[in-house]
């Protein structure tokens, strides 16, 4: 097992709001002959004692932090915490706790592969933070097709929402950037909405990571991944949601709007902002079929052009949202009377290629340690084998 930087135990108590009293109470450290519970923390956090696996466990579940946490070298920059661009009313509190405990975790993982690609003296990724909003949405997204090489013609030749997506992800994590697919912390009861986030986006120029909720709705799953490539590209690390009045986020969705639909498209729908409701959902509803992507994202497309009101958009997304609900309850009912696919051909998808196969070459090449890959994947020591088992080692994209 690697050592444990005792900086890192004292950082993450304090980062909890924990006094040393509070964190023996709630480790349960109880004093001994030679030492009082507060003097053995205090011993741990000088390196003194090592602690054992138990006792970090519990130090990850009173400090909320994920496990793989406390093996970091040092302390993460200050600063490094995302940007919340959601503009949500009423905000569920435990889905916001949800949230951050979910970021820790993503940012956990990739500062222990930015560990492994350091080691590796991976160059660092030039488009990153390359741009900014005043380059314009079309300069940001030229750049993103010329760097990836993804295409809308290609993804629109997919035949359906996922495997268009899996072209996009393919191409972007080829280029370097880690996808994750990500919508609870590790069951079903931590669920979190795609109300209350759609992705983030982590910019780093070693190991930039995107995640997509994916409890969001499927042909949505692409409008998202792109979005958050343009954070990418900004330099903006952020968490996004489904509504935002803040600048930046309105830049994103405009770059992933424009990949997706062109001005011209949007031009030839025969739409106004008086025609009836219904008629105007139902062509957008087929139009978007067609093109893999959601009906939201053309009404945003068509609010951006002006040809729609901000009152007939919000009516048309809470249709969506409304039909896409009613579908995934619906799905879950027939998924709870199949058998589906098996555990590691979920989290394999969930994980995404790029940061399997990074993993992968850190195991075999020995510097990294089956509990330390566990804990980037998220599984059980035991469970990293067999979840790499088709997954062949390869280099990392220039």
């Amino acid at each position: 097992m690697p050592d444990v930087n005792p900086d890192i135990l004292v950082w993450a108590r304090e980062t909890a709001g924990l006094t040393p009293e509070e964190a023996v109470r709630k480790l349960g450290l109880s004093s001994s002959k030679s030492m009082t519970g507060v003097e053995k923390l205090a011993a741990y956090e000088k390196g003194v004692l090592s602690p054992s696996r138990p006792l970090l466990l519990k130090m990850s579940q009173q400090y909320r932090r994920p496990l793989v946490a406390f093996y970091m070298k040092s302390r993460p920059g200050q600063g490094t915490r995302p940007e919340d661009f959601r503009n949500i009313p009423d905000r569920d509190p435990d889905s916001d706790i949800l949230i951050s405990v979910l970021v820790r975790n993503v940012r956990a993982r990739q500062s222990a592969v930015r560990e492994i690609l350091v080691d590796d003296e991976s160059p660092a990724l030039k488009f990153v933070a390359s741009k900014s909003v005043k380059d314009g949405p079309d300069s940001v997204l030229e750049s993103i097709i010329d760097v990836t090489g993804i295409g809308r013609e290609e993804f629109r030749a997919k035949s359906t929402p996922e495997l268009a997506f899996a072209y996009l992800r393919a191409k972007v994590e080829a280029a370097g950037v880690f996808v994750l697919l990500i919508g609870n912390l590790g069951s079903h009861h931590t669920a979190i909405d795609a109300e209350a986030f759609r992705g983030f986006a982590l910019a780093d120029k070693i190991a930039p990571f995107v995640v997509v909720n994916d409890q969001d709705a499927r042909a949505a799953w692409s409008f998202t991944l792109v979005h958050e490539l343009a954070h990418i590209w900004l330099g903006a690390s952020g968490i996004s949601g489904k509504v935002s009045d803040a600048e930046t986020e309105k830049f994103c969705n405009t770059v992933a709007n424009l990949f997706f639909l062109s001005d011209t498209e949007l031009d030839a729908l025969k739409i106004a902002n008086s025609s009836p409701l219904q008629e105007t959902i139902s062509t957008i509803a087929d139009f978007a079929r067609r093109r893999h992507v959601s009906g939201s994202m053309v009404a945003y497309g068509l609010l951006r052009k002006g040809v729609i009101s901000v009152e007939t958009w919000r009516a048309i997304t809470r249709f969506f949202s409304a039909q896409w609900r009613k579908g995934r309850d619906a799905q879950k009912d027939r998924e709870q009377d199949s058998t589906g696919p098996s555990y590691y051909v979920v989290r394999r998808h969930r994980l995404g290629r790029a940061l399997m196969e990074a993993v992968s070459r850190a195991l075999s090449e020995g510097t990294l340690s089956p509990t330390r890959a566990s804990q980037i994947l998220g599984v059980k020591p035991r469970s990293v084998s067999p979840l790499l088992s088709d997954e062949p080692s390869r280099g990392r994209a220039a």
